[in-house]
């Protein structure tokens, strides 16, 4: 009885095994050919892209998609980006597993899972409240305790978590928030699609060393906008 019960269950669970097997191909598939054969190298970076379930960060409709080489929607007029775009940002910041990192701008929570899955803290800030919670709540299921998730306006970010060793925002701004580089530790990085409102922007690096900070265009981006709580 228990093993016909057991064959049953095995049976049920069969299509699962196949869906997963199926994503851990595509996302194979995802780095070899969206990646690695662009310029994404370093390892860390490709390591977390293939652990990450994409997948599990995208609605439902559009699920089959998940590993495709492009932005999806994600709902309330918001995108995740292309995972290029996200292994690309990622790799920019020369992570450490040290480091101290502010994401600003949650979205679905899949940036958030790739830098968790490098450094040892991520404090992730997003303003629209349903996609916080339900990235919270993704994050959560998925195991990611060193991934802290709060609601509310990035452009000030997170004064008592700060100095933070790189800044990540994942919002399109027209300049680069004063408090951002305030929170910016001496020797960190911070990343941030800089240009005009609904234009197209530049993905800027900005070094932070003692007063000085060198800043630095790496490629046309187009990214949706930084919202504020005014707004």
């Amino acid at each position: 009885m228990l093993l016909r019960l057991f064959a049953i269950s095995l049976l049920f669970c069969l299509p699962c095994l196949n869906a997963q097997e199926d994503y851990t191909r595509l996302r194979e598939s995802m780095v070899n050919t969206q990646l690695k054969s662009r310029d994404i190298h370093q390892k860390a970076t490709l390591d977390a892209m293939l652990k990450v379930p994409r997948h599990a960060f995208v609605p439902d409709n559009v699920k089959p998609y998940a590993y495709t080489d492009g932005p999806l929607g994600i709902g309330e007029g918001q995108t995740i980006s292309q995972p290029y775009i996200v292994a690309f940002m990622t790799q920019a910041l020369k992570l450490k597993k040290e480091s101290r990192v502010l994401e600003v701008g949650t979205g679905s929570g899949y940036q958030a899972a790739v830098l968790g899955e490098i450094v040892d803290s991520v404090f992730t800030i997003e303003i629209v409240e349903p996609l916080g919670l339900r990235a919270k709540s993704t994050l959560e299921n998925l195991g990611y305790s060193n991934v802290v998730v709060r609601i509310g306006d990035g452009y000030n970010g997170w004064k008592e978590k700060s100095p933070f060793d790189a800044i990540m925002v994942t919002a399109g701004a027209e300049e680069i928030p004063g408090p951002l580089l305030e929170q910016l530790k001496d020797g960190g990085s911070m990343i941030i699609p800089v240009g005009p409102h609904r234009g197209v922007r530049q993905l800027v690096l900005i070094e932070k060393k003692g007063d000085k900070l060198k800043r630095r265009n790496l490629m046309a981006v187009r990214f949706v906008p930084f919202t504020r709580a005014e707004e």
